[in-house]
């Protein structure tokens, strides 16, 4: 096994503040940052904060950035880059520090809560549920989602407009409310639920000006944008501005 030492810059701090700390370490072959980092726990800096589970890409826990670019620890290889190449990890930048390379992403949860669960049919017990696999394929990759945020990090319109928090639920939990608007066995409509409007009036989906960032730094590959953003965004549109949904409001209200 061959090894050879890498310089490491590493961000430390807490809420009041930080910065980044040089670092020089061994890696090995094989080896990715998670392992790294661990290293200098285990060496230099026994006192650095990280988060991490299962080092396996599937619990979403160790969400960082290196070099800039928001990435899963376990699942990026030393090898990607240059041996002379300076490696900086650095935290979330959207949310904010509790120490070192840990973050605050309790917003992420307040925004889950927010999304209606799934509704089911009327009269259907657990187990009764019948569909077809065709019309499940396309909700059915959003349940890929491990919930590491990082797509939540990446879009500019929570990393650079803090104001934009309160209204915007980001592309984590917009592709939630396209998982269920697409599900056919979702009941929410007969229900009174509009999920097409609530996503345009409570979660913000205008905000979204669809620059595929989620799409590039997701870890599990779904099509965020093409295959969420896009088509909810459509739906909402024609609900909206549908003729015949206008018309219908109008008989209605003139009806009552």
């Amino acid at each position: 096994m061959s090894s050879y030492e890498a310089r490491f810059k590493v961000w430390r701090g807490d809420a009041q503040g930080g910065g980044l700390a040089d670092f020089t370490v061994e890696v090995n072959d094989g080896e990715v940052v998670l392992d790294i980092v661990h290293r200098l726990q285990a060496t230099q800096a026994p006192d650095l904060a990280v988060r991490w589970n299962c080092k396996a890409g599937k619990c979403g826990s160790c969400s960082a950035e290196i070099n800039g670019r928001p990435r899963l620890l376990c699942m990026t290889r030393m090898s990607v880059f240059d041996r002379d190449e300076t490696v900086t990890v650095t935290p979330l930048r959207a949310f904010p520090v509790i120490r070192d390379l840990v973050t605050d992403v309790g917003f992420n949860y307040a925004k889950a809560r927010q999304v209606p669960a799934f509704v089911p049919p009327e009269g259907l017990g657990p187990g009764e549920y019948r569909m077809f696999q065709e019309d499940v394929d396309r909700s059915q990759e959003f349940r890929k989602c491990i919930e590491c945020f990082l797509c939540q990090d990446v879009c500019h319109v929570v990393r650079d407009h803090e104001e934009n928090k309160t209204a915007f639920a980001g592309p984590r939990f917009l592709m939630r409310v396209a998982e269920l608007d697409m599900h056919p066995l979702d009941a929410a409509e007969e229900t009174g639920l509009d999920r097409k409007r609530t996503a345009q009036d409570a979660h913000g989906l205008g905000y979204c000006n669809i620059t595929k960032c989620c799409t590039e730094v997701c870890p599990e590959g779904i099509r965020i944008t093409d295959n969420a953003l896009i088509p909810l965004k459509e739906r909402a549109v024609d609900r909206k501005y549908d003729p015949l949904v206008w018309l219908g409001s109008k008989i209605g209200k003139r009806s009552r």
